[in-house]
């Protein structure tokens, strides 16, 4: 089904950018409300992204990058379009395991306390930094493929 961004996007790519842009909106907000110590507010903002990515990764970028990256990466990995996608999905995939620890041991204890961190700030700042990467790297490949594609 063709997108409704105006590019050569499918549907699924451009609901995906548009929830991905919503959700890195979400998280500055969120960090926002650690800062005025709202941590529960700020826990709840940050791992319903966190779970919403997850499902959007599941539905649209998960089996994307199976039908088009994946068969071709070993042939045209030296294509940037293909080589954009490959650091995107690296990066996210980093990005998505570290909030998930990162929620783990904020919201449970079942993790044994020396696999627990103590530095809370530092974390959660990575965490933002890496994500904003993986944004932008997304918005990156989002181009790469669709709007101004030269394969």
């Amino acid at each position: 089904m063709k997108g409704f961004l105006g590019t050569g996007a499918t549907f699924g790519a451009d609901f995906n950018l548009v929830v991905q842009l919503i959700m890195g909106t979400a998280l500055i907000a969120g960090a926002h409300l650690a800062k005025q110590k709202r941590y529960k507010a700020h826990g709840i903002c940050q791992t319903t992204v966190l779970l919403l990515n997850l499902l959007m990764i599941g539905l649209v970028m998960w089996p994307s990058f199976q039908q088009q990256v994946k068969p071709a990466l070993s042939e045209v990995f030296h294509e940037w379009y293909y080589e954009a996608a490959a650091i995107h999905a690296a990066l996210g995939i980093a990005a998505e395991l570290l909030g998930l620890y990162i929620v783990i041991v904020a919201g449970t204890n079942v993790l044994p306390q020396w696999l627990r961190f103590q530095h809370w700030k530092w974390w959660m700042r990575t965490e933002l930094v890496l994500w904003t990467i993986v944004l932008l790297t997304g918005v990156g490949t989002y181009c790469a493929w669709y709007v101004a594609p030269f394969r």
